[in-house]
């Protein structure tokens, strides 16, 4: 368990580009942030846009209809459209928020336009430093894209804004150091502020990951306690030879059955089955064979029963059988059924000319009987009338009682 959880740790675990080391975990990341970071992008777009846009108006109360002007505008414009462009498209495929061709693309045209208009804008080189370092952090915070291109964009950003200053708009040395600090500065807070949000995100992602897992697990071994608990059950209540209902679960069954036919009035037969000569067949061919017929019998009296019939094994070669709804008549044509059924079977194992047969005692409980035991033992006594009268028949245990007698 311990060994499980440090792999889950390490496979959490975040490189210098604040990632996942495991790549499908991080994959996985990135799927499940894209439709934020689409929405987070595009609101980014929008912004970037309108900001650009505002500046042509101030640009104009600067310069006038100029020919700078003009050029200013057209680059503003141009940023703004290629904001848009891609915002527009963005919405219609957010999977292109995590594609670096289109959002880089954006990243060069807005930062070489911002770089365009310093170049031609005559403001001050606090105005200018100022745009650099707001441009710095909404590429750190604002546009989503994987650490080594933010880094590579704000170094073009830096890069570009000291080489106009050096070469088109010169500073004092100490102005040129300040401004250095400032950048600098700027680019360290943004690094510091991305990477804590981001690994804040893949951290309770990691956890959302691990929780999810290990709720998984417990419904696994919920599935499989449920499943060990219904073959326990199972076991139980079955016998485990024949597959039909043990002693215990038949007399829960047939317990429930009395207590309906009293509650409705309606007639409950009991059946005792025995396969004849069971013990000589056992004794001369062996517990294997007799294990077979007792389970093809069993098998063939379950065939000839309703769906409300309930057999169960009595003990050794004996079954008991309870008949919901089923005066002397029905049962008596059941049990014929049965035996004749049993009567057909062609056991490969038993010499030529041998046929199984069943002997069955059939009693009904009476109207005022609240226990199965006296049905039952006149069940089994009309048993051992049919064992005396030579086996393979069916035995009544004297006639219906008279309430059900009129009933049917």
């Amino acid at each position: 368990m311990t060994a499980g959880k440090n792999e889950a740790r390490q496979g959490a675990s975040l490189n210098w580009c604040v990632e996942f080391h495991d790549a499908p975990l991080e994959a996985l990341y990135r799927r499940t942030m894209r439709l934020q970071d689409a929405q987070q992008l595009r609101y980014a777009l929008w912004l970037i846009a309108a900001t650009f846009l505002l500046f042509i108006a101030a640009d104009y109360l600067l310069l006038g209809a100029s020919g700078t002007f003009l050029i200013l505008a057209a680059t503003r414009i141009g940023v703004t459209l290629s904001c848009l462009v891609l915002a527009r498209y963005i919405t219609r495929d957010p999977a292109q928020a995590h594609r670096p061709l289109p959002l880089n693309l954006v990243y060069f045209a807005a930062i070489s336009g911002l770089l365009l208009t310093i170049y031609l804008h005559p403001g001050s080189v606090g105005l200018h430093i100022s745009s650099i370092v707001v441009a710095s952090l909404t590429i750190y915070l604002l546009v989503p894209n994987r650490l080594t291109w933010i880094l590579v964009w704000n170094g073009y950003l830096s890069f570009g804004f000291i080489l106009l200053a050096l070469l088109w708009k010169p500073l004092t040395p100490g102005m040129l150091a300040s401004t250095l600090m400032i950048i600098a500065f700027a680019n360290l807070m943004g690094w510091l502020t991305f990477s804590r949000l981001n690994r804040l995100q893949r951290k309770q992602f990691a956890l959302l990951m691990d929780e999810r897992d290990i709720n998984r697990k417990l419904q696994s071994e919920i599935e499989e306690r449920q499943m060990l608990e219904a073959q326990l059950r199972h076991m139980a209540s079955t016998d485990p030879l024949t597959g039909i209902a043990n002693r215990r679960h038949f007399f829960e069954l047939a317990e429930r059955e009395l207590t309906r036919a009293h509650r409705e009035h309606t007639p409950l037969a009991i059946c005792m089955v025995d396969i004849d000569l069971f013990k000589t067949l056992n004794d001369h061919h062996g517990h294997a064979v007799g294990d077979l017929v007792l389970t093809t019998v069993a098998s063939c009296c379950a065939s000839v029963l309703r769906e409300t019939d309930i057999i169960g094994r009595y003990g050794g070669e004996e079954f008991v059988i309870a008949l919901p709804q089923a005066d002397l008549e029905t049962a008596n044509s059941i049990a014929e059924r049965l035996r004749d059924k049993v009567t057909s079977l062609q056991l490969p194992m038993l010499p030529l000319g041998q046929r199984l047969s069943v002997t069955v005692g059939i009693s009904q409980v009476a109207p005022g009987e609240t226990r199965l035991e006296p049905a039952l033992q006149r069940a089994d006594d009309a048993l051992y009338v049919g064992k005396s009268r030579g086996r393979n028949c069916v035995v009544v245990a004297g006639e219906a009682p008279p309430a059900f007698s009129a009933r049917a």
